[in-house]
């Protein structure tokens, strides 16, 4: 199964980070993407700001288009459970995922670690973080989903690049 995958993928990264914190961090910017539909460059866009969090957050997407996306409750708690454990001040200007030297965290670092652990539990050459979002969208379509609430959610300007999830 697909989230089967997810966690094991989003576990075996986390589990080869260097330290707990960097543990911690991987496992809430795997779980946003996944979870809550997130592209990268949004989830590294993301400030302290956005704590303590609630039911949703808000995203500033494409073209600086804001949305509004809710949070499941594994989600939240691992976005907490990274902020409380990250060694650095979170200052509301500042970014909340944090380099292992300080700086904004690059999603460099994300698609390095994702690619690494992908080859090691065998997965396919398309696991990547983006088909995280892709695996969100498919998932909430797979139970219902309505397709214009999902094109809201992922901030898609067009029907049309949520329909290719119905493919």
């Amino acid at each position: 199964r697909a989230d089967g995958q997810v966690v094991a993928l989003a576990e075996e990264v986390s589990e080869d980070a260097a330290e707990p914190w960097i543990a911690a961090r991987d496992w809430a910017v795997l779980l946003l993407l996944y979870g809550a539909g997130l592209r990268i460059g949004e989830a590294m866009a993301l400030t302290p700001a956005i704590l303590p969090l609630g039911d949703t957050i808000r995203v500033i997407g494409k073209r600086d288009k804001t949305r509004i996306v809710p949070l499941l409750p594994a989600v939240r708690t691992a976005v907490e459970a990274y902020a409380a454990a990250c060694l650095f001040a979170l200052t509301p200007e500042a970014p909340l995922f944090r380099g292992a030297k300080g700086g904004a965290l690059s999603p460099a670092i994300i698609r390095r670690s994702v690619r690494a652990a992908r080859v090691r539990l065998g997965l396919s050459d398309r696991t990547t973080p983006h088909a995280l979002r892709h695996s969100f969208a498919t998932h909430l379509l797979g139970r219902g989903a309505d397709l214009r609430a999902l094109q809201e959610l992922l901030g898609h300007a067009s029907l049309g690049s949520t329909q290719i999830y119905t493919a």
